[in-house]
């Protein structure tokens, strides 16, 4: 490696032009990096930072929103789905063995097909600030939703992985 200008600081091998933010021959630049007396050219990279910051959080808000709100129908068909499974174990009931008995189920199934509709109904704002105030007055019983929640998600995913697994088993077989 040849031996470096004692002009250069330690760790640089050349010159950028335009990274001191003026030219070489003494001209004013348009480099990135602002001299100590020069606070405009600062003020304006930093206020550019600020505006490409504040138009990213804007965006990464906006998608996530249109990912809530997919989110949210496809949660309600869920729902509605679940309240005509329920409903269509009533109709077996009330067969087999009476109305009265196939009452609590449809009750049941009316139960979730209205909370399909609230969920429907809202928006994802309203959807988080019911949750968050709930959390507020109940936080037991939220944490056990959480844990009961959270139980259930690792089951059906050691479930699937334990699916995949035994599939892979019998074709490599």
């Amino acid at each position: 490696m040849p031996p470096r200008p004692p002009s250069l600081p330690e760790g640089t091998d050349h010159i950028v032009a335009g990274a001191s933010g003026s030219s070489s021959d003494g001209r004013d630049g348009n480099g990135f990096v602002a001299s100590a007396g020069d606070s405009s050219g600062t003020d304006r990279l930093v206020s550019q930072v600020k505006e490409q910051v504040s138009s990213l959080r804007g965006q990464a808000a906006e998608r996530v929103r249109g990912f809530a709100d997919d989110g949210k129908g496809r949660v309600t068909g869920l729902l509605e789905n679940v309240s005509e499974v329920i409903n269509d174990a009533a109709r077996s009931v009330d067969e087999r063995l009476g109305e009265d008995y196939g009452d609590y189920a449809h009750r049941a199934a009316n139960a979730v097909a209205d909370f399909a509709g609230r969920i429907r109904d809202k928006s994802v704002d309203d959807i988080l600030d019911d949750t968050r105030d709930f959390v507020r007055k109940s936080p037991a019983i939220a944490i056990g939703i959480a844990a009961v929640a959270g139980f259930a998600l690792i089951r059906v995913i050691k479930t699937g992985l334990d699916d995949g697994r035994g599939r892979a088993g019998r074709n490599g077989a």
